[in-house]
């Protein structure tokens, strides 16, 4: 089993690399960790919280193009227990250039927003508890 200690890092690529690092950071809140270039031919960002156990990484491959999302279904989800703190996210996602859109699954829409990169990857804001 995996210690409630372990960091988790969720990696994902992008042609989009400073700008994309800069719509998380400014629309979530996150901070800049760590950066690197030229490693093994890939830069990237890592962003989150120093004493959160997950952060976001996006690497680029130079020399190579990803594209887009591979769907509208590719998602992070955060929920948010107070509503102020989750209207004020909302806010700070449209300031940072994430385009609010209806959500893939209709579920998403009942309590939250959607919001889509410059990658068309998404980010879903949901104003409720998460339960099992």
């Amino acid at each position: 089993m995996i210690p409630k200690t372990a960091k988790m890092r969720v990696a994902r690529p992008t042609d989009n690399l400073s700008d994309i690092t800069q719509m998380y950071v400014n629309g979530l809140g996150f901070e800049l960790l760590g950066e690197f270039v030229g490693h093994n031919g890939f830069d990237g960002s890592i962003i989150g919280h120093q004493n959160h156990n997950y952060h976001l990484e996006f690497t680029h491959h130079v020399g190579t193009e990803v594209g887009k999302a591979p769907s509208k279904d590719s998602l992070l989800v955060f929920y948010f227990t107070d509503s102020q703190e989750w209207q004020a996210c909302c806010q700070k996602m449209s300031k940072a250039g994430f385009i609010e859109v209806a959500p893939y699954n209709a579920y998403w829409g009942i309590s939250g927003k959607t919001y889509e990169d410059l990658d068309g990857y998404r980010v879903v804001l949901q104003n409720r508890e998460w339960s099992a």
